[in-house]
Protein backbone atom coordinates (compact mmCIF):
# COMPACT_ATOMS: atom_id res chain seq x y z
CA UNK A 1 0.00 0.00 0.00
CA UNK A 2 1.64 3.25 -0.75
CA UNK A 3 2.03 6.44 1.40
CA UNK A 4 -0.56 8.32 0.33
CA UNK A 5 -2.88 5.68 0.38
CA UNK A 6 -1.62 4.62 3.84
CA UNK A 7 -2.86 8.11 4.96
CA UNK A 8 -6.03 8.21 3.64
CA UNK A 9 -7.18 4.63 4.89
CA UNK A 10 -5.90 5.93 8.47
CA UNK A 11 -7.76 9.06 7.98
CA UNK A 12 -10.73 7.37 7.54
CA UNK A 13 -10.01 4.61 10.66
CA UNK A 14 -9.53 7.24 12.86
CA UNK A 15 -12.56 9.30 12.05
CA UNK A 16 -14.83 6.29 12.37
CA UNK A 17 -13.38 6.34 16.07
CA UNK A 18 -15.15 9.74 16.43
CA UNK A 19 -18.35 8.88 14.79
CA UNK A 20 -18.15 5.22 16.88
CA UNK A 21 -17.37 6.65 20.47
CA UNK A 22 -20.10 9.22 20.36
CA UNK A 23 -22.95 8.38 22.68
CA UNK A 24 -20.87 5.37 24.12
CA UNK A 25 -20.71 5.27 28.01
CA UNK A 26 -18.11 7.36 29.42
CA UNK A 27 -15.55 5.00 30.72
CA UNK A 28 -12.17 5.34 28.89
CA UNK A 29 -11.20 3.29 26.05
CA UNK A 30 -8.05 2.63 24.31
CA UNK A 31 -9.13 2.64 20.10
CA UNK A 32 -5.81 1.59 19.11
CA UNK A 33 -5.90 -1.70 17.65
CA UNK A 34 -2.60 -3.80 18.73
CA UNK A 35 0.39 -4.68 15.99
CA UNK A 36 1.93 -7.66 14.05
CA UNK A 37 2.79 -8.62 17.89
CA UNK A 38 1.16 -10.26 20.54
CA UNK A 39 1.95 -8.99 23.84
CA UNK A 40 3.40 -10.88 27.50
CA UNK A 41 4.00 -9.34 30.53
CA UNK A 42 6.64 -10.66 33.13
CA UNK A 43 6.98 -9.12 37.17
CA UNK A 44 10.43 -9.29 37.92
CA UNK A 45 10.93 -8.62 41.70
CA UNK A 46 14.65 -7.48 42.33
CA UNK A 47 17.05 -5.37 44.16
CA UNK A 48 19.30 -2.60 43.34
CA UNK A 49 22.05 -4.06 46.03
CA UNK A 50 24.13 -0.68 45.29
CA UNK A 51 21.60 1.73 47.03
CA UNK A 52 20.19 1.47 50.57
CA UNK A 53 16.07 1.41 51.18
CA UNK A 54 15.51 1.11 54.71
CA UNK A 55 11.96 0.74 54.42
CA UNK A 56 12.73 -3.10 53.18
CA UNK A 57 13.04 -5.23 55.77
CA UNK A 58 12.45 -8.81 56.76
CA UNK A 59 13.91 -10.47 53.13
CA UNK A 60 17.07 -12.48 53.53
CA UNK A 61 18.03 -10.79 49.81
CA UNK A 62 17.04 -7.51 50.10
CA UNK A 63 16.89 -6.13 53.27
CA UNK A 64 17.71 -2.27 53.50
CA UNK A 65 18.55 -2.56 50.16
CA UNK A 66 16.66 -0.34 47.18
CA UNK A 67 13.51 -2.68 45.83
CA UNK A 68 12.57 -2.27 42.29
CA UNK A 69 9.62 -4.50 41.10
CA UNK A 70 10.30 -4.44 37.38
CA UNK A 71 7.26 -4.76 34.48
CA UNK A 72 8.46 -6.16 30.94
CA UNK A 73 5.81 -5.98 28.53
CA UNK A 74 7.16 -7.63 25.00
CA UNK A 75 6.42 -8.95 21.85
CA UNK A 76 5.34 -12.97 22.35
CA UNK A 77 4.16 -15.58 20.61
CA UNK A 78 -0.08 -15.70 19.49
CA UNK A 79 -1.62 -18.15 22.54
CA UNK A 80 -5.37 -18.17 24.09
CA UNK A 81 -4.96 -17.73 27.37
CA UNK A 82 -6.77 -14.98 29.28
CA UNK A 83 -5.72 -11.32 28.69
CA UNK A 84 -4.65 -9.67 32.15
CA UNK A 85 -7.55 -7.41 33.78
CA UNK A 86 -7.42 -3.78 35.39
CA UNK A 87 -7.69 -6.03 38.74
CA UNK A 88 -4.31 -7.89 37.82
CA UNK A 89 -2.49 -5.01 37.22
CA UNK A 90 -4.00 -3.33 40.94
CA UNK A 91 -2.35 -6.16 42.53
CA UNK A 92 1.11 -5.79 41.74
CA UNK A 93 0.70 -2.57 43.94
CA UNK A 94 -0.01 -4.84 47.19
CA UNK A 95 3.60 -5.65 46.47
CA UNK A 96 5.92 -3.09 45.18
CA UNK A 97 8.08 -2.72 48.26
CA UNK A 98 7.26 -6.13 50.06
CA UNK A 99 7.63 -8.46 47.58
CA UNK A 100 7.02 -11.22 50.39
CA UNK A 101 4.33 -9.64 52.15
CA UNK A 102 0.94 -8.17 49.84
CA UNK A 103 -0.43 -5.62 51.70
CA UNK A 104 -3.59 -4.77 50.21
CA UNK A 105 -5.04 -2.27 52.68
CA UNK A 106 -1.93 0.79 51.45
CA UNK A 107 -2.93 -0.04 48.27
CA UNK A 108 -5.21 2.90 46.87
CA UNK A 109 -5.65 1.80 43.69
CA UNK A 110 -7.72 -1.34 44.63
CA UNK A 111 -10.67 1.75 45.82
CA UNK A 112 -9.89 3.90 42.78
CA UNK A 113 -10.31 1.30 40.12
CA UNK A 114 -12.45 -0.71 41.60
CA UNK A 115 -15.45 -0.36 39.16
CA UNK A 116 -12.83 -1.22 36.22
CA UNK A 117 -11.43 -4.48 37.79
CA UNK A 118 -12.84 -6.76 34.97
CA UNK A 119 -11.82 -4.69 32.26
CA UNK A 120 -9.24 -6.48 30.16
CA UNK A 121 -6.37 -5.44 28.60
CA UNK A 122 -4.18 -6.85 26.26
CA UNK A 123 -1.03 -8.70 27.42
CA UNK A 124 -0.68 -11.96 29.08
CA UNK A 125 0.87 -13.12 32.14
CA UNK A 126 4.82 -14.88 31.21
CA UNK A 127 3.30 -15.12 27.72
CA UNK A 128 6.50 -17.17 25.43
CA UNK A 129 8.60 -14.73 23.83
CA UNK A 130 8.49 -13.94 20.08
CA UNK A 131 12.02 -14.55 18.83
CA UNK A 132 14.56 -11.74 17.85
CA UNK A 133 15.67 -8.63 19.61
CA UNK A 134 13.90 -5.60 19.76
CA UNK A 135 14.35 -2.02 20.76
CA UNK A 136 14.26 -0.90 24.20
CA UNK A 137 12.17 1.17 26.15
CA UNK A 138 11.73 2.45 29.93
CA UNK A 139 8.62 3.82 31.10
CA UNK A 140 9.27 6.60 33.34
CA UNK A 141 6.38 7.28 36.02
CA UNK A 142 4.75 10.48 37.77
CA UNK A 143 5.27 11.47 40.81
CA UNK A 144 4.66 8.53 43.07
CA UNK A 145 3.01 6.57 40.27
CA UNK A 146 2.77 2.97 39.83
CA UNK A 147 4.53 1.02 36.96
CA UNK A 148 1.24 0.39 35.38
CA UNK A 149 -0.32 3.54 35.47
CA UNK A 150 -0.13 3.51 31.71
CA UNK A 151 -0.41 0.11 30.51
CA UNK A 152 -2.15 0.22 27.59
CA UNK A 153 0.05 2.36 25.59
CA UNK A 154 3.10 0.07 27.31
CA UNK A 155 1.15 -3.04 26.08
CA UNK A 156 0.53 -1.20 22.33
CA UNK A 157 4.26 -0.23 22.36
CA UNK A 158 5.34 -3.99 22.86
CA UNK A 159 2.73 -5.23 20.33
CA UNK A 160 5.04 -2.73 17.91
CA UNK A 161 8.03 -4.56 18.71
CA UNK A 162 9.32 -3.23 21.77
CA UNK A 163 10.74 -4.42 24.76
CA UNK A 164 9.78 -1.89 27.48
CA UNK A 165 10.04 -1.73 30.82
CA UNK A 166 9.15 0.08 34.17
CA UNK A 167 9.24 0.10 37.47
CA UNK A 168 7.17 2.36 40.35
CA UNK A 169 8.33 5.88 41.11
CA UNK A 170 9.52 5.89 44.71
CA UNK A 171 11.69 8.35 46.60
CA UNK A 172 14.93 7.77 47.91
CA UNK A 173 13.74 5.89 50.97
CA UNK A 174 10.13 5.90 51.00
CA UNK A 175 7.82 4.53 48.51
CA UNK A 176 6.37 8.34 47.79
CA UNK A 177 9.13 10.33 45.53
CA UNK A 178 9.85 13.83 46.95
CA UNK A 179 9.37 16.70 44.88
CA UNK A 180 12.94 17.25 44.78
CA UNK A 181 16.64 16.85 43.11
CA UNK A 182 17.08 14.17 45.51
CA UNK A 183 13.56 12.78 44.29
CA UNK A 184 14.06 13.54 40.36
CA UNK A 185 18.13 11.83 40.78
CA UNK A 186 16.62 8.70 42.25
CA UNK A 187 13.82 8.25 39.80
CA UNK A 188 17.04 8.68 37.27
CA UNK A 189 18.93 6.30 38.64
CA UNK A 190 16.13 4.06 38.72
CA UNK A 191 15.89 4.41 34.72
CA UNK A 192 19.34 3.98 34.43
CA UNK A 193 19.23 1.04 36.38
CA UNK A 194 16.79 -1.01 34.56
CA UNK A 195 18.47 0.13 31.22
CA UNK A 196 21.54 -1.64 32.63
CA UNK A 197 19.12 -4.77 33.74
CA UNK A 198 18.22 -5.14 29.76
CA UNK A 199 21.70 -6.48 28.94
CA UNK A 200 20.38 -9.82 30.79
CA UNK A 201 16.95 -9.91 28.53
CA UNK A 202 17.99 -12.12 25.14
CA UNK A 203 15.17 -10.20 23.52
CA UNK A 204 16.29 -6.53 24.11
CA UNK A 205 18.10 -4.43 21.66
CA UNK A 206 20.52 -2.13 24.10
CA UNK A 207 22.31 -0.28 20.97
CA UNK A 208 18.11 1.58 20.79
CA UNK A 209 17.07 2.98 23.59
CA UNK A 210 14.10 5.85 24.77
CA UNK A 211 12.53 6.39 27.37
CA UNK A 212 8.52 7.60 27.42
CA UNK A 213 7.29 9.30 30.36
CA UNK A 214 4.48 11.18 31.95
CA UNK A 215 4.54 14.08 34.35
CA UNK A 216 7.29 14.11 36.85
CA UNK A 217 8.61 11.05 35.56
CA UNK A 218 9.60 13.72 32.28
CA UNK A 219 11.69 15.66 34.36
CA UNK A 220 13.74 12.52 35.51
CA UNK A 221 14.15 11.01 32.37
CA UNK A 222 15.86 14.27 31.42
CA UNK A 223 17.96 14.19 33.85
CA UNK A 224 18.61 10.36 33.30
CA UNK A 225 19.53 11.37 29.63
CA UNK A 226 21.66 14.33 30.68
CA UNK A 227 24.27 11.65 31.97
CA UNK A 228 23.42 8.05 30.46
CA UNK A 229 24.52 7.78 26.99
CA UNK A 230 23.07 4.89 25.99
CA UNK A 231 19.55 6.91 26.10
CA UNK A 232 18.95 8.16 22.10
CA UNK A 233 15.50 9.27 22.19
CA UNK A 234 12.82 10.80 24.52
CA UNK A 235 9.41 11.03 24.77
CA UNK A 236 7.44 12.54 27.17
CA UNK A 237 3.51 12.80 28.25
CA UNK A 238 3.19 16.49 29.32
CA UNK A 239 6.40 16.43 30.95
CA UNK A 240 7.50 18.18 34.30
CA UNK A 241 10.55 19.75 32.74
CA UNK A 242 8.16 21.88 30.83
CA UNK A 243 6.81 23.28 34.22
CA UNK A 244 9.66 23.35 36.49
CA UNK A 245 12.93 24.45 34.48
CA UNK A 246 13.89 26.03 37.93
CA UNK A 247 14.71 22.57 39.11
CA UNK A 248 16.76 21.97 36.03
CA UNK A 249 18.67 25.03 35.90
CA UNK A 250 19.05 24.22 40.33
CA UNK A 251 20.78 20.89 39.44
CA UNK A 252 23.88 22.53 37.85
CA UNK A 253 24.49 19.54 35.19
CA UNK A 254 21.71 19.05 33.10
CA UNK A 255 21.99 21.42 30.34
CA UNK A 256 19.49 20.96 27.89
CA UNK A 257 21.16 23.11 24.82
CA UNK A 258 23.79 20.80 24.89
CA UNK A 259 21.33 17.41 24.55
CA UNK A 260 21.27 16.98 21.15
CA UNK A 261 19.01 13.67 20.82
CA UNK A 262 15.50 13.89 19.51
CA UNK A 263 12.65 14.44 21.82
CA UNK A 264 8.80 14.30 21.24
CA UNK A 265 7.14 16.61 23.91
CA UNK A 266 2.96 16.37 24.20
CA UNK A 267 1.42 19.21 26.21
CA UNK A 268 -2.21 19.66 27.98
CA UNK A 269 -4.16 22.11 26.15
CA UNK A 270 -4.99 24.50 29.26
CA UNK A 271 -2.04 25.20 30.68
CA UNK A 272 0.21 27.99 29.57
CA UNK A 273 3.28 29.06 30.99
CA UNK A 274 2.09 32.33 31.63
CA UNK A 275 -1.14 31.26 34.12
CA UNK A 276 1.97 29.46 35.46
CA UNK A 277 3.70 32.46 36.53
CA UNK A 278 0.70 33.91 38.14
CA UNK A 279 0.07 31.25 40.88
CA UNK A 280 -0.60 32.26 44.39
CA UNK A 281 2.34 30.70 45.37
CA UNK A 282 5.17 30.61 42.51
CA UNK A 283 7.68 28.47 43.53
CA UNK A 284 11.39 28.93 42.70
CA UNK A 285 11.28 25.65 41.07
CA UNK A 286 9.46 26.97 37.96
CA UNK A 287 11.13 30.10 37.21
CA UNK A 288 14.48 29.78 34.76
CA UNK A 289 14.85 29.30 31.29
CA UNK A 290 12.47 26.89 29.32
CA UNK A 291 13.74 23.25 28.89
CA UNK A 292 11.78 23.12 25.41
CA UNK A 293 13.05 26.78 23.85
CA UNK A 294 16.87 25.38 25.11
CA UNK A 295 16.40 21.97 23.45
CA UNK A 296 19.69 20.77 21.56
CA UNK A 297 17.94 18.24 19.32
CA UNK A 298 15.12 17.45 17.01
CA UNK A 299 12.11 18.46 19.05
CA UNK A 300 8.32 17.77 18.33
CA UNK A 301 6.32 20.15 20.36
CA UNK A 302 2.67 17.90 20.12
CA UNK A 303 -0.46 21.04 21.96
CA UNK A 304 -3.05 18.18 22.14
CA UNK A 305 -5.95 21.34 22.80
CA UNK A 306 -8.53 18.74 24.29
CA UNK A 307 -6.67 16.74 27.29
CA UNK A 308 -5.89 18.08 30.50
CA UNK A 309 -2.50 16.53 32.58
CA UNK A 310 -4.50 13.65 33.85
CA UNK A 311 -5.78 12.08 30.72
CA UNK A 312 -2.30 11.09 29.66
CA UNK A 313 -2.38 8.17 31.96
CA UNK A 314 -4.67 5.42 31.13
CA UNK A 315 -5.94 4.21 34.76
CA UNK A 316 -5.73 7.96 36.23
CA UNK A 317 -8.87 8.08 32.80
CA UNK A 318 -10.04 4.98 34.29
CA UNK A 319 -10.16 6.17 37.80
CA UNK A 320 -12.44 9.29 36.70
CA UNK A 321 -16.27 9.36 37.66
CA UNK A 322 -18.41 11.68 35.27
CA UNK A 323 -18.12 14.02 37.64
CA UNK A 324 -14.29 14.04 38.27
CA UNK A 325 -13.53 14.62 34.42
CA UNK A 326 -15.75 17.77 34.20
CA UNK A 327 -14.01 19.33 37.02
CA UNK A 328 -10.93 18.72 34.75
CA UNK A 329 -12.57 19.24 31.35
CA UNK A 330 -11.39 21.61 28.64
CA UNK A 331 -13.73 23.62 26.49
CA UNK A 332 -16.26 21.34 25.06
CA UNK A 333 -14.06 18.35 24.56
CA UNK A 334 -16.05 15.77 25.90
CA UNK A 335 -14.91 12.02 26.65
CA UNK A 336 -14.65 10.66 23.56
CA UNK A 337 -12.43 12.84 22.67
CA UNK A 338 -10.64 12.18 25.30
CA UNK A 339 -10.35 8.92 24.15
CA UNK A 340 -9.49 10.04 20.34
CA UNK A 341 -6.74 12.18 22.11
CA UNK A 342 -5.27 9.23 23.96
CA UNK A 343 -5.07 7.25 20.57
CA UNK A 344 -3.65 9.77 18.83
CA UNK A 345 -1.03 10.14 21.53
CA UNK A 346 -0.05 6.48 21.14
CA UNK A 347 0.06 6.80 17.34
CA UNK A 348 2.15 9.58 17.24
CA UNK A 349 4.62 8.31 19.94
CA UNK A 350 5.20 4.71 18.50
CA UNK A 351 5.62 6.34 14.90
CA UNK A 352 8.79 8.91 16.72
CA UNK A 353 9.82 5.59 17.80
CA UNK A 354 10.00 3.64 14.81
CA UNK A 355 11.35 6.69 13.17
CA UNK A 356 14.31 7.13 15.66
CA UNK A 357 14.79 3.84 16.88
CA UNK A 358 13.66 1.77 13.84
CA UNK A 359 14.31 4.23 10.69
CA UNK A 360 11.04 2.73 9.84
CA UNK A 361 10.72 5.33 6.19
CA UNK A 362 6.75 4.87 6.71
CA UNK A 363 7.33 6.42 10.34
CA UNK A 364 8.92 9.26 8.36
CA UNK A 365 6.26 10.24 6.29
CA UNK A 366 3.76 9.97 8.72
CA UNK A 367 6.00 12.38 11.08
CA UNK A 368 6.26 14.65 7.89
CA UNK A 369 2.38 14.78 7.32
CA UNK A 370 -0.08 17.16 8.79
CA UNK A 371 -2.17 15.74 11.51
CA UNK A 372 -5.44 15.77 9.33
CA UNK A 373 -3.26 13.80 7.00
CA UNK A 374 -2.40 11.62 9.51
CA UNK A 375 -6.23 11.09 10.46
CA UNK A 376 -6.82 13.68 13.55
CA UNK A 377 -10.03 15.66 13.35
CA UNK A 378 -9.79 19.25 12.91
CA UNK A 379 -8.90 21.50 15.59
CA UNK A 380 -7.80 18.56 17.56
CA UNK A 381 -4.06 19.26 18.20
CA UNK A 382 -0.96 21.02 16.78
CA UNK A 383 2.46 19.48 15.84
CA UNK A 384 5.26 21.48 15.11
CA UNK A 385 9.10 20.26 14.54
CA UNK A 386 11.78 22.18 14.92
CA UNK A 387 15.69 21.04 13.96
CA UNK A 388 18.74 21.67 15.74
CA UNK A 389 19.44 25.56 15.56
CA UNK A 390 23.03 25.57 13.83
CA UNK A 391 23.00 22.33 13.18
CA UNK A 392 21.78 18.80 11.02
CA UNK A 393 18.89 16.89 12.11
CA UNK A 394 19.43 13.63 13.77
CA UNK A 395 16.50 12.37 11.87
CA UNK A 396 18.16 12.49 8.35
Amino acid sequence: MGTPLRFFVLGIFLTCWVLCVHGQSSAFQFLNKPSRYSVGLKVVEQFDVSRSYPAVKGTSTGEGRRPLQTLIWYPSTPNQRETLTVEAYVRLADSETQFAIPDQATNKWRARLQTTFHDKLRAVRDAEPENGRYPVLIYAPSDSGVAWENADLCEYLASQGYVVLASPSMGKATRDMTDDLEGINTQASDISFLIGYTASLPNANLEKVAVVSWSYGGISSLFAAAHDPRIDALVALDGSQRYYPGLVQKAGDVHPEHMTLPMMFFMQGDISLETLAQDDAPSADRIGPNVLNAWGGDLYSIHMLGMSHPEFSSMSQRRKTAERYREDQIADFDRADTNTGYALVALYATNFLNWYLKRDPAAKAFLEASPQVNGAPRHFMGVSFRPPRGGSSTGN
